[in-house]
């Protein structure tokens, strides 16, 4: 079994639909409720694990909490002077 998306136009839907069923012993449709909510999931998702892996590997370095509100705190201070 393979999985694609399909990009179906409004007006072709119905069209498509009656095309599925005619053949619904060699097609399943399942909707995708992470791409109902949010249609850039598949595309964060990536962009996240790509973080995550750079991370783990040491390519990209991650500061402590302390360090990074120290950071701030030190970054807002500038701006009162």
């Amino acid at each position: 079994m393979q999985t694609l998306t399909v990009q179906v136009q409004d007006s072709f839907m119905q069209e498509f639909l009656n095309f599925v069923e005619s053949r619904q012993e060699n097609i399943h449709i399942e909707k995708d409720y992470n791409l109902e909510y949010d249609p850039y999931f598949y595309k964060r998702q990536r962009e996240l694990h790509k973080i995550r892996d750079e991370i783990k590997s040491g390519k990209a370095e991650m500061i402590s909490n302390d360090d990074f509100w120290e950071e701030i705190d030190s970054f807002v201070e500038s701006l009162a002077r």
